[in-house]
């Protein structure tokens, strides 16, 4: 497993990072309740062979059920060998608002002990906003509060996880940020504009929904009918499978691991297969010039109809 720098921080990362939210609570199509998850020695055993296997980047968060958990039982013995990303919990009310002054930053620290305290460890290598938006990443308390932790040695870097171009330009230009987590896939693109900058500015960036929940994966196969237009986009990408990019998935994760600027590809695992074949896909070898730029014109035309937390409450996804 080839490794990568993360930004300019002193961190290596496996290209392939070990996406933990699967193994916490319900998530992805298909996945309707514990009962189609693994177990938590299921888990464990997944945990440790990602290891065994090269992966040293285990990204989890607060809000990711038992996945924290479950990473601090299967990492006991092993802290010095894996690269722990976990996320602060969510910081707005009901109403959308968000905490006031003291009680925000005492949220902060709250969650990240409650975090600490359940992966079994005293710093984490990566502590990171979850879903940072515009107004998150402008706010003083916030990033100062995240500054001190990184001072304090509680958390070795800093990153935020976004969704829009806009809260990831705001968080590259900051200054105060180490790594960006994003969404990038085949058929959404369009954060690629600020992988040169994230670069320039010794900014990580960090891949995640590579396969689009699952989209991009033989689970993607039949649709809801309001995504009708969304499966027929998929079947284009058939035209650039051949003997080295044998499907959908391993298409996916080859063009995502094509980028230089990239530190790191999240993928989501929860099960042993997915392993494997992530692991014969990273392979250190990438899309070459003509694949790539084929790859890059088959991206999806609306990629703001793409909004998978919307298709969630639609109830699409089931």
């Amino acid at each position: 497993m080839n490794k990568r720098k993360l930004g300019n921080t002193s961190l290596e990362v496996s290209e392939i990072a070990f996406g933990g939210v699967e193994i916490g609570l319900p998530y992805g199509i298909g996945i309707q309740s514990e009962s189609d998850m693994l177990t938590e020695n299921e888990a464990i055993d997944l945990l440790h062979a990602s290891l065994d296997a090269g992966i040293n980047f285990f990204d989890t968060a607060r809000l990711y059920g038992n996945s924290e958990t479950i990473m601090g039982k299967a990492f006991m013995g092993k802290r010095q060998n894996v690269i722990l990303s976990t996320k602060c919990r969510h910081f707005r009310n009901r109403e959308g608002q968000l905490l006031p002054g003291y009680d925000l930053k005492k949220y902060i620290e709250d969650s990240l002990q409650e975090s600490l305290d359940a992966l079994q460890t005293d710093y984490v290598d990566v502590f990171m906003l979850h879903q940072a938006d515009e107004e998150i990443l402008d706010n003083e308390i916030i990033t100062t509060a995240f500054s001190g932790i990184k001072d304090r040695g509680i958390a070795r870097t800093i990153g935020a996880s976004t969704y829009s171009i806009g809260e990831t330009e705001k968080a590259i230009h900051s200054g105060v940020w180490d790594m960006v987590q994003l969404p990038f896939n085949l058929m959404d693109q369009r954060q690629q504009k600020l992988f040169d900058v994230a670069e320039q500015k010794g900014v990580g960036i960090v891949i995640r929904s590579v396969l689009l929940k699952g989209l991009l994966s033989n689970r993607g196969k039949t649709l809801h009918p309001a995504l009708k237009e969304v499966q027929n986009h998929i079947k284009n990408y058939d035209s650039l499978l051949d003997d080295e990019f044998s499907d959908l998935p391993a298409l996916a994760l080859k063009f995502a691991l094509s980028f230089a600027g990239i530190s790191s590809v999240l993928i989501g695992m929860d099960r042993m297969e997915y392993l494997h074949q992530s692991l014969a896909v990273a392979d250190g070898k990438y899309m070459n010039e003509t694949k790539l730029r084929m790859a890059k014109q088959l991206a999806y035309p609306d990629p703001a109809f793409l909004n998978l937390p919307h298709w969630d409450r639609m109830g699409w996804l089931t």
